[in-house]
């Protein structure tokens, strides 16, 4: 397990996060409501069967235009579970740092090549990219993400995406939406920010253990 979270790379604040926690009653407007609990129970539903998704590499994509919606939680909550209950390796990244890794690789002081960081991301069983789509679209990036995710695609494994942009909209090239559209299930998550109510309720919990000290 020890290996399976540093090979996860999950930020510290996403490392006990679980999907028994995930509460989609924080939620203030009635339809975000609605269509949380209909994201939850397809995400449930794939879970269920996951050796089955799993080989046919199917993934999810897990979409909202507003920023704090749910998404990044329920990603990470999905890979603790697929690493502590299934006992799947998982890769967990945003798009921003893959570029970044990969620029990083290009400085002589770096141990790690290139191509050793591609591979990592094209064999993990379950890659996990937060927030894809936001970075500056090149041909450059479009290159890098093609390879991993075509290499993913040829040998049927899964690739998890969050992203603020609806599938239908995204700008990568052809060939990288046609290999989301067969792969991956589209789930829309609210378009409500849930961030500052968890961010009140947080403040409101200290408080309350303040005054009764």
């Amino acid at each position: 397990m020890d290996r399976r979270l540093r090979f996860a790379a999950l930020p510290e604040a996403f490392r006990e996060m679980d999907l028994k926690t995930f509460r989609t009653d924080i939620y203030q407007i009635p339809e975000s409501r609605d269509k949380i609990k209909g994201a939850c129970q397809v995400i449930k539903t794939y879970l269920d069967n996951f050796s089955q998704m799993q080989g046919r590499g199917i993934g999810l994509y897990m979409w909202s235009n507003a920023k704090g919606s749910g998404k990044t939680r329920m990603a990470a909550s999905i890979a603790n579970y697929l690493m502590r209950e299934k006992g799947v390796q998982v890769k967990f990244s945003t798009s921003l740092n893959i570029i970044q890794e990969i620029k990083n690789t290009w400085d002589d002081k770096e141990k790690k090549s290139e191509s050793r960081l591609l591979d990592a991301l094209s064999t993990a069983e379950v890659l996990i990219i937060d927030d894809f789509g936001m970075e500056q679209l090149t041909a450059w990036i479009n290159s890098k993400f093609f390879q991993v995710l075509n290499e993913r695609y040829i040998n049927n494994r899964v690739t998890i995406l969050t992203s603020n942009i609806p599938f239908e909209n995204l700008e990568y090239d052809d060939r990288i939406t046609d290999r989301i559209g067969e792969k991956m299930l589209k789930i829309a998550f609210p378009e409500e920010s849930i961030r500052k109510i968890i961010s009140k309720n947080n403040n409101a919990q200290m408080l309350g253990m303040l005054a009764k000290q």
